[in-house]
């Protein structure tokens, strides 16, 4: 009788299992760690808000010309994201790279302007070089850092301090723990600035107007068809004008805006009312469009929000808006098109 071999294999996978397990544990606690690490830097920061911060923040309301941010290696890079920050909610704002600084960019320092050197140790060299000539231009100088006592400390006007800074790094080497913590300074800061401005949503929509909030301030008058792409006829014109002035050009809105004696707006003939006109029989195209166009219609006005329009077309049911001015003339055409090219 043949003897069962045994599976290497299998038992390979059986002994390797509870290594596994131990290993995938020791990545969890080490991830954990660094989490713990990263918080408690943040929360230590708390504390550390004193006058200094609301001199920082009274500085950067009172500049004349524009927060130029720098830092180097990682802190160089949150140094960019701060300075996204404040041009993004209405402070204008710049990086700049210390080094490249030294070789012709320092050109874009003026002396109206408020430098924030981001440094956790304080001692980073090409920044320190900078400093000097940033204080020959007459700008001023806030240091975010990590050590009151370093030499950029003491070249700067201001100094906002996070104290010492344990690294999540296993070595305590690489930045980690120190730059979220100047990431989140640097949002204290601008968030702070920020509430202390005159700027709304709306501000803040017109510097991101390729984002879904740019769109939701849009304005009617900035998406209706207008001039030859907004059609107009007399309610005594014959519904052969209204079927041609409605469906010509590029894109044909397929409805027209009926307007009275004074120019008042008084209906609307679209593709739909003419579909209903002919499966009734009726094929005389010579009739004033004004009986046969629908009275009363939904209007918006050029300075309402479109996803207001865009609410009343649902509402509505209806492909096409007059835009009315306060007079109630028509002086656009909302069509649904232009509506969902909003991304509404």
């Amino acid at each position: 009788m043949a003897t069962a071999r045994p599976n290497p294999r299998g038992a390979k996978t059986r002994r390797a299992a509870p290594r596994e397990a131990a290993r995938g544990a020791a990545h969890v606690a080490s991830a954990r760690a660094v989490l713990r690490a990263e918080a408690a830097a943040v929360r230590t920061l708390v504390d550390r808000i004193d006058p200094s911060f609301a001199e920082a923040v009274e500085l950067l309301l009172a500049c004349r010309g524009r927060v130029v941010v720098t830092g180097m290696g990682k802190s160089g890079f949150i140094a960019q994201k701060l300075s996204a920050t404040l041009a993004s909610t209405g402070t204008p704002s710049l990086y700049l790279h210390p080094a490249e600084a030294l070789h012709g960019d320092l050109g874009r320092v003026v002396r109206d302007d408020l430098l924030l050197a981001l440094s956790n140790s304080g001692a980073t060299a090409e920044l320190l070089r900078l400093l000097p000539w940033v204080r020959r231009i007459g700008a001023r100088i806030v240091a975010l850092t990590g050590d009151r006592a370093s030499p950029l400390a003491r070249a700067a006007d201001l100094v906002l301090d996070m104290g010492a800074i344990d690294e999540a790094c296993p070595m305590g080497l690489a930045p980690t723990a120190s730059t979220l913590a100047l990431l989140a300074l640097g949002d204290a800061l601008a968030m702070t600035v920020l509430a202390n401005r005159s700027f709304g949503r709306e501000d803040y929509a017109v510097l991101h107007p390729a984002g879904a909030l740019g769109s939701s301030v849009r304005r009617v008058a900035e998406v209706m068809r207008r001039g030859a792409r907004n059609p107009v006829v007399s309610e005594w014109a014959p519904l052969s004008r209204a079927v041609a002035v409605m469906t010509r050009g590029p894109r044909p809105p397929g409805a027209t805006s009926v307007v009275g004696k004074s120019g008042l707006l008084a209906g609307i003939f679209t593709d739909g009312d003419l579909r209903r006109l002919v499966e009734r029989g009726h094929t005389d195209f010579s009739v004033p469009v004004g009986g046969v166009c629908g009275r009363q219609p939904k209007t918006v006005r050029p300075d309402q929000l479109v996803r207001e329009a865009a609410q009343i077309l649902k509402l509505a049911q209806v492909d096409q808006l007059p835009v009315v001015d306060p007079e109630g003339r028509p002086v656009g055409l909302l069509d649904i098109q232009d509506v969902l090219a909003e991304r509404f």
